[in-house]
């Protein structure tokens, strides 16, 4: 991959959206992960404002100081990015007593784990509105593209995605190259959404560079034949053949329901 060509890519497609949207800046979500540090310094390279948000819900510290030592960096390097630090654990626990949710079975703590990310996603609507910007996407295109690995309305519900292009691989090649500090380089990629340091390879059961492998496979072939397989290869075809099927709601178009012209 050109790193450098592909930066000022990135860089000038999002100063074009922002300029033919007529909004003033952007808005994003610092997590202390990968995707969020790339982004948001790209989005910090186009010289318009960048609004960076905090938004911790019970969050493991590691995640919270990852997140700080990052949004340091960018205001050391750019004067035009500023942050908040909007401290959602309140609003969470609220709606947890609202809804009587007692996070004991697997099914309720998944959905709490996919509240977090909608309630993060109404608080960067909330800025983004306020400042006349464009909230940004941090989804990579394994996760957006081939596991379907976000909650939709949640860090699915952005204006647009920069980074949705690049395979996680990429992506750290990118954030290499653009000096992102060490400790987010090194650091396993978590979502964040459980209050603890799960990562995501332990919630998908594969690595990035595994399901990119399988993700290939498939793009480059219209048949696979998965007798050449070994164990290992056989698991992750298996596990991202099988999240690329139910996570489809998640990449296609809402379904409308056509009415036919004979019914008016």
């Amino acid at each position: 991959m050109k790193t450098e060509k592909v930066i000022a890519h990135i860089v000038d497609w999002l100063s074009g959206y922002a300029k033919k949207s007529g909004t003033k800046g952007f808005v994003i979500g610092i997590s202390g992960g990968i995707d969020s540090a790339i982004t948001s310094t790209l989005a910090a390279k186009t010289g318009l404002k960048v609004l960076c948000l905090e938004m911790p819900i019970h969050q493991d510290q590691t995640q919270v100081q990852r997140a700080e030592n990052h949004i340091h960096f960018l205001k050391s390097k750019f004067n035009n990015v500023s942050s908040i630090k909007t401290d959602l654990t309140p609003v969470f626990d609220e709606f947890t007593r609202s809804t009587k949710t007692k996070n004991e079975t697997e099914l309720e703590k998944l959905a709490l784990a996919n509240t977090r990310s909608r309630l993060r996603m109404t608080t960067l609507y909330y800025y983004a509105q306020l400042n006349q910007s464009l909230v940004l996407g941090t989804g990579n295109k394994i996760e957006d593209f081939g596991v379907g690995f976000f909650t939709k309305y949640g860090d699915g519900g952005v204006d647009l995605s920069p980074i949705a292009d690049l395979t996680k691989t990429e992506v750290y090649e990118i954030g290499k190259q653009l000096g992102v500090i060490n400790e987010i380089l090194i650091a396993p990629p978590t979502d964040g959404l459980f209050g603890d340091e799960r990562t995501d390879e332990q919630q998908i059961g594969a690595t990035y560079p595994e399901l990119e492998w399988a993700m290939q496979l498939i793009e480059n072939n219209d048949t696979v034949d998965k007798t050449k397989f070994s164990k290992r290869e056989a698991e992750v075809f298996e596990i991202f053949s099988r999240l690329n099927r139910i996570n489809q709601h998640k990449m296609n178009p809402i379904p409308v329901c056509v009415i036919p012209d004979e019914l008016r």
